[in-house]
Parts: C-alpha cells; structure tokens; sequence
C-alpha cells in the first residue's frame, strides 16, 4: 500500500486553485490523496479528484460554525485508516489535524493560505481575534513544518513565534502550474457573456471581491475612462454592489460571477488590462500576493495594481505593468491609460518571459521539503 495522506479544507473544493495543485504535486510524488471539505447547497461536482468527502454542515457562520467543523474533521481523521500525513489548509483546519495528529502520531504539515489572525474580517473583533490568535498559538508552534504564500508573511509568523519548531516557513506562492501550450487570445470568446469587444477590456477577477478589494474603485474609473468596457468575474460583496450599478454606465461594466479555472483563463488572456486592487488597510491585505496577480501573468496580461509590497516586487522586477500611485479612481484610471499606451505585444512579451519563472513548480519543491521535515525532523 502507498503513503496515504489527509488534506482538510474548510471550503467545498470547487474554486480551490492551491489545494488543487497542492494534491497534484503531493501525486506525483507518489502520494494517496483523500481531500476533506464541505458540501454546500450549490456545490458542484469536484472535477479534479475521485477521492474527495464532503460534509454538509448545520451551520454556516460564527463559533457554531467552526465548533462543528472542528467536530467532523477530527471525527474523519480519527476513523480513517492507514494515514501517514495529515495536511492542514489554514488555521481553521489546524486544530482538529493537530488533535488527530496528536492522539495518532500522525506528522501534520500546516499550509497558511493568508495572514489568518490579520484578516480584514478580525480587525474589528477583538474578542474572535482573540480567539483565533489562541487557537494559534496553541497548534502551530508546535508544528514541524508550516507553508505560507509569500516571503512578507514568512517572516511576520518566524518573527511572531522565534522559538516553534518550525523556525521559518517554507514558501509556496499562489502561482498557476506552467504552461506548455501557446496563449491564443480570442476576443470572440466575450460575445457568450454580452461583452462588447469594441473597446479596450479591463478585467478584475477574483473568487472574493469583498470590502477594500478594489471593486468599488474599479468601478468608479469608469467616470475617467469613457472608451474602456470593465468586468468583473467573481464573487462577494463588492461584486454584488458592482452588479447593482450596471445600469448606470450603459453598457460599459459587466459583471460575471466566478468561472471554473479552465473558462475563466482564455478570457483573461482576451484582456487588455488586469487589475488588482487589494487595500492595504489590514496586515492581511498588506501582505498580500494574490492569484489574480499570476493569472495575469500567465496569460500574457498587463497588470495595474496597487502599491503593496509583495505585488509591486513582482509588477516591477518582471515590468509586468504599471503601480498606481494612489488608489483614487482618477489616479488607477491614468495608470490604466499609461498601460493601454504600450503596445499590447510588448506587454506579452515580458509576461511570458516572466511566467517562465512566476510558476507553481518553481515553488513546489518546497511542498516536499516541508513533508521530509514533518516526518523526519532534526533533533528539537
């Protein structure tokens, strides 16, 4: 029988990029995957795995929410058989993979998909923060090996916990896998979602598009931009608002919720501009170097983003686009113009140099080194 390992997740799969990828490399290396999540009321089905269990919840939201997810997952560790990893995605998966792995021996590898205690939703609750900052403290310094999404957060967590076992995480940023295939942008393809394809095309995509996301600020642009057409492909509260102000702008915004991977990627390379807008206004966000940022990239499109650190050490080492200098709709609006001046050629072609390099597999080989170090670690 092969190594089996348990990766939890507290969502249902569908959009998950990483985890999906994550599972594709812990394969190749041999690895029998089981995927543990939730099933939704609209969940469909997962396409890229035989091997997954999803559990419908009672709750949704809130301490009953979590207290119930920590209840399944530690009862699916406890019954399973022949487990030789459990793989813990952020901290609301950690506490039941490390009471499982605690009772069981079994070696737990934790991956941080964000700043989780940093989160825009915990900065006004202080008391919820409190608690996840418990729950912290108490399951990941003890933890052998811990990924996270980029080299900011890495040192925040080895400087917030000197003394863990794991000293500094690994790094595996949210990068597409490396593609083989030549990029053939069709701009026939926007005509299936009422897009226009007259005029110049500025994409956000995002499967969040929440509070201080940039939805708003791209939306109000419009007012400076009277010869692009926006989109939004996604999802959250910022979406929802931006879908509400279509009507207004005759045409020229449109709003498309969240597409599987393999339709949404053609159409941002149909693009013209991506943005990304994420608000630096929590340590989360601050930190930030999100999917959107790579997918971009990948399919050959300039990017206008905002000045955080992460993303403007990519947007500038790879000249893959412009920075704005403030986040004010005028500003991002004169940055997107600056772009759309250089010919769209040029831009691909210092994207596809950079995707040479801006790849999941560039990263990857530190999935495994945090899985030797979590089964085989040196003397504490």
């Amino acid at each position: 029988m092969g190594r089996r390992a348990v990766v939890l997740v507290s969502n249902d799969l569908s959009f998950d990029q990483r985890v999906r990828k994550t599972v594709a490399t812990l394969e190749a290396d041999g690895w029998e995957v089981d995927v543990v999540g939730r099933l939704l009321p609209n969940s469909v089905e997962v396409p890229w795995t035989q091997r997954a269990t999803r559990y419908p919840l009672r709750f949704t939201r809130g301490k009953e929410f979590y207290a119930e997810l920590t209840w399944v997952l530690t009862r699916d560790l406890m019954r399973r058989k022949e487990v030789q990893l459990i793989w813990a995605n952020d901290l609301d998966t950690l506490l039941p993979a490390r009471i499982a792995g605690w009772r069981r021996r079994i070696p737990v590898v934790y991956d941080s998909h964000e700043f989780f205690t940093e989160a825009e939703a915990l900065s006004k609750r202080r008391l919820q923060r409190l608690v996840w900052l418990t729950v912290e403290r108490l399951t990941m310094p003890s933890c052998r090996s811990v990924i996270t999404v980029n080299e900011s957060i890495a040192e925040a967590l080895a400087a917030r916990y000197p003394r863990s076992r794991f000293g500094r995480p690994f790094v595996v940023r949210n990068m597409p896998m490396r593609r083989t295939e030549p990029i053939h942008p069709n701009r026939a393809l926007w005509a299936q979602y009422g897009v226009p394809a007259d005029r110049p095309i500025v994409l956000m995509q995002g499967a969040f598009i929440d509070r201080d996301r940039g939805g708003k600020i791209a939306v109000n642009t419009l007012e400076h931009l009277p010869d692009v057409t926006l989109v939004l492909i996604g999802a959250g509260k910022e979406f929802d608002w931006a879908r509400e102000q279509q009507p207004k702008w005759s045409g020229r915004l449109h709003c498309i919720p969240k597409l599987p991977y393999a339709e949404l990627f053609p159409l941002t390379a149909s693009a013209d501009v991506g943005l990304s807008l994420d608000q630096g206004l929590c340590g989360n966000f601050y930190f930030s170097l999100p999917n959107k940022l790579f997918d971009y990239i990948q399919a050959g499109l300039p990017v206008v983003a905002t000045d955080l650190p992460e993303v403007s050490r990519i947007v500038n080492e790879y000249e893959v686009g412009q920075i704005t200098p403030s986040s004010s709709p005028q500003a991002v609006a004169e940055t997107i113009l600056t772009v759309l001046a250089t010919p769209r050629a040029t831009w691909r072609t210092r994207c596809e140099r950079a995707a040479e390099v801006l790849n999941w597999e560039s990263d990857s080989a530190n999935i495994k080194r945090a899985i030797e170090r979590s089964m085989n670690p040196p003397s504490d």
